[in-house]
C-alpha cells in the first residue's frame, strides 16, 4: 500500500515590525517578532507516476508557479534527486493575508521532501533554500519562534508566544506586500528596542510601544483594517495590530471567554477567523499514514 506523509503548515503573525532602511536590491531592512497561529493547511504527499499539485482551488490548481511547486523546483535546480509525487492540499490559510501561508506551505514541501526522499540537507541549509523563495520561509524551517532582522531571515530564536489568546481575522480581501513597502518610509533610529519590549515589557504595555510601521502605508487605502483593530479593541484586547504587511488583524486577549466572544462576532459577520490558546506551540510533526 502506497504510503501518505502528513503534515501541518501553520500560520504566523508578527509582533511588532520595524522597517529600517530600503535596500538597493528592492528588499527591507526590517526587525520584527513571528509567532505561531492556530490556523493551518494541511499537507499530504504520496508517490506517484508524475508529480501534481492539488489545491482543490480551481485558481490554484490552474497554476504551476506557486510556492509549493518553486519549493520541488528549487531542489531539482541544486541537484537533489527527488521523486515524482502526488500532493495534496487542504488551503485554509487565507491568501494575500499576511500569515504566511504560501511560505509555509513551501516550507513544509521542503522539510518533506528532504524526509520522504532522504535527502539529508540539514536545517540551516534547507532554511538557506527556503529564503530564495521568500523572506519568511526560514522562520517555519525553523519551526520556533523568532526575533527576525536583515530582510527577515537572520532569526534569533526567542520564545515570545504570547500566553493569551490570540484571534485573527481575515477581511475578506488581499493586501499587497509590494505597494505596503513602497508606500512606507523606513525610520533607523528609534527610541526603543523591539527586541527589549518583546522580551521584558508587560502585555499590556504593547499597544502604546509595539508597532507595525506598514500599518501607516495599508490602513489609509484599506480602512476596514482600522476599523478591525479597533473593533478588537472594543472586544477588550489588551494589544491589536495588523499581521505583516496585512490584510489580518490580530488581537490578543487575557480571558477565554472574552476571546471566545470576539471570535464569534466575526464568525457570525461571515470573516474567516481564527482562534489561538496561550502558549500555543505548533507540532511540525511528519506523520506516515498508511
Amino acid at each position: 500500500m502506497n504510503t501518505i506523509w502528513k503534515s501541518d503548515a501553520y500560520a504566523k503573525i508578527n509582533l511588532g515590525l520595524h522597517v529600517l532602511n530600503r535596500l538597493e536590491n528592492g528588499y527591507h531592512e526590517i526587525e520584527t517578532g513571528f509567532v505561531f497561529i492556530e490556523w493551518i493547511d494541511e499537507i499530504r504527499m504520496q508517490l506517484a507516476k508524475t508529480t501534481q499539485v492539488n489545491y482543490g482551488n480551481q485558481l490554484l490548481d490552474n497554476r504551476q508557479d506557486t510556492l509549493i511547486h518553486k519549493a520541488l523546483e528549487s531542489l531539482k535546480k541544486r541537484g537533489f534527486s527527488i521523486p515524482e509525487l502526488k500532493i495534496d492540499v487542504k488551503k485554509r490559510i487565507p491568501i494575500g493575508a499576511g500569515l504566511g501561508g504560501g511560505s509555509s506551505d513551501a516550507a513544509t514541501t521542503l522539510r518533506m521532501v528532504n524526509q520522504i526522499a532522504e535527502l539529508g540537507i540539514k536545517p540551516d541549509e534547507l532554511a538557506e533554500i527556503g529564503a530564495t523563495l521568500g523572506a519568511d520561509v526560514p522562520i517555519f524551517i525553523k519551526g520556533e519562534t523568532c526575533f527576525a532582522s536583515g530582510i527577515g531571515t537572520q532569526l534569533k530564536s526567542i520564545d515570545i508566544q504570547p500566553d493569551a489568546w490570540i484571534v485573527t481575522v481575515y477581511p475578506n480581501f488581499e493586501a499587497s506586500t509590494a505597494e505596503a513597502y513602497q508606500n512606507c518610509y523606513p525610520e533607523s533610529e528609534r527610541d526603543y528596542s523591539l527586541l527589549e519590549v518583546l522580551s521584558n515589557q508587560e502585555l499590556d504595555e504593547w499597544q502604546y510601544l509595539l508597532e507595525n510601521d506598514l500599518e501607516k502605508s495599508v490602513i489609509p487605502f484599506k480602512p476596514r483594517i482600522g476599523d478591525f483593530k479597533d473593533q478588537m479593541y472594543d472586544f477588550g484586547a489588551m494589544y491589536s495590530a495588523m499581521s505583516g504587511s496585512g490584510s489580518s488583524v490580530f488581537g490578543l486577549f487575557e480571558q477565554d471567554f472574552v476571546a471566545l466572544a470576539a471570535y464569534e462576532a466575526f464568525l457570525s459577520l461571515n470573516y474567516p477567523v481564527s482562534i489561538t490558546k496561550p502558549r500555543f506551540k505548533p507540532d511540525f510533526t511528519i506523520y506516515s499514514l498508511i
